[in-house]
């Protein structure tokens, strides 16, 4: 087999996963991550359908994601006083099987580190293409050359901008800010959702301790200062009624903040000759509810067609973008942050009243499962 050494960029989903299915294949696999450890927490993800279900059975973790699962709760939206307005079912928000990201993270670390390479604290500075294939130099360790490079390094990709061009030329702002924080307060174990026109406040439940979403222009922010996203977030949700100024309290003492944008990633390829796109970084759409079974698909995707074309690059990446492509087109469309968000009283109660409505609820249910389930998996 040609081409056995790749490197992975990203330890988070899609890296562990593309990892776990290369060493079954007999590929030599180093995965480089940024941050210096797992990201623990973190919101929870979810898995629809037989597609999913097929490739957690294939990789052999089915039953760990079931024991690990939080089992998606119904989620309260509420007024100021606290009445409750409309219930967001538990099988909407939570799929058939909802896990915490850091939970899955971990799983997927434990199941892949003893059989490949990981390198946490450091980054790709350089990549260099030759005809031995990809030089690659980094912020910390000596360079190295390998076979193949793959960026499974999420919406904000460094491997992308390496390999295709800036981010601006990929990556559309949705107009809206999203921040997962982790209280040291008790909330409470049911999921509780509070509007204001353009904001967004929920607490309680199995996705995150908090979480937030707001309208807004694009902001110049450090996304690695916890003290800058929380100052970000003091002044965006300053005056809000119900509980908010509590839930601001328990922010303002919390270490772990995570402030993002809402955006999608829009591009033409994904690939560029040795170099290829994984996840987020191919196709994401922040909190579009497919991001995770994506990276899990195209892991599976990807490292099989490597197999089967034995190692031909060329080859194995045209038919992962053919067979990806169409299911991945769910993640070109759609915006959450209005419908998180919605930017007035009529819009919130439209928004309310798709949950009272058992045939339009019935509706995005198909929908969901229709696209999570648009993909024939093959038989590596």
């Amino acid at each position: 087999m040609r081409n056995v050494n790749v490197l992975i960029s990203g330890a988070s989903i899609g890296g562990p996963a593309l990892a776990h299915w290369l060493i079954r294949y007999g590929f030599k696999v180093t995965v480089v991550e940024k941050a210096g450890t797992l990201r623990e927490g973190g919101q929870a993800v979810d898995f629809k359908g037989e597609t999913h279900e097929s490739v957690l059975t294939r990789m052999g973790i089915l039953d760990d994601v079931r024991r690990l699962q939080t089992g998606g709760a119904d989620q309260e939206i509420v007024d100021a006083n606290g009445r409750v307005l409309a219930v967001i079912p538990g099988e909407f928000t939570g799929g058939d099987l909802e896990i915490r990201r850091g939970d899955l993270s971990r799983l997927l670390y434990e199941r892949t580190a003893p059989h490949c390479e990981y390198v946490f604290g450091d980054s790709i500075t350089s990549l260099t293409e030759t005809p031995a294939g990809v030089h690659v130099t980094f912020e910390r360790a000596a360079p190295r050359t390998f076979d193949l490079v793959v960026g499974a390094d999420g919406i904000h990709s460094n491997v992308r901008r390496l390999a295709f061009g800036p981010e601006a030329d990929f990556v559309k702002f949705l107009g809206h800010y999203y921040a997962l924080v982790e209280l040291g307060a008790d909330f409470g174990q049911s999921a509780t959702m509070y509007n204001e026109p353009g904001r967004m406040v929920t607490v309680g439940g199995t996705k995150a301790t908090a979480f937030f979403v707001f309208a807004s222009d694009p902001l110049e922010y450090d996304r690695y200062d916890a003290e800058q996203q929380k100052a970000i977030l003091a002044r965006r949700y300053e005056g809000m009624g119900w509980r908010t100024p509590e839930v601001m309290k328990a922010v303002s003492q919390a270490e772990d903040v995570y402030l993002d944008s809402l955006s999608q990633v829009r591009i033409d390829r994904y690939s560029a000759g040795r170099v290829a796109l994984l996840g987020d970084a191919a196709y994401g759409n922040t909190l579009g509810g497919f991001g995770t079974g994506l990276a899990m698909v195209g892991a599976y995707v990807l490292a099989g067609e490597l197999a089967a074309a034995n190692g031909d690059h060329r080859a194995a990446f045209a038919e992962y973008e053919r067979q990806m492509r169409p299911y991945a087109k769910i993640a070109e469309n759609g915006n959450a942050g209005p419908f998180l968000a919605p930017g007035g009283g009529a819009k919130m109660l439209l928004r309310n009243w798709t949950f009272k409505s058992k045939f339009l609820l019935g509706i995005m249910m198909k929908m969901t499962d229709k696209y999570a389930t648009h993909i024939e998996l093959k038989s590596y």
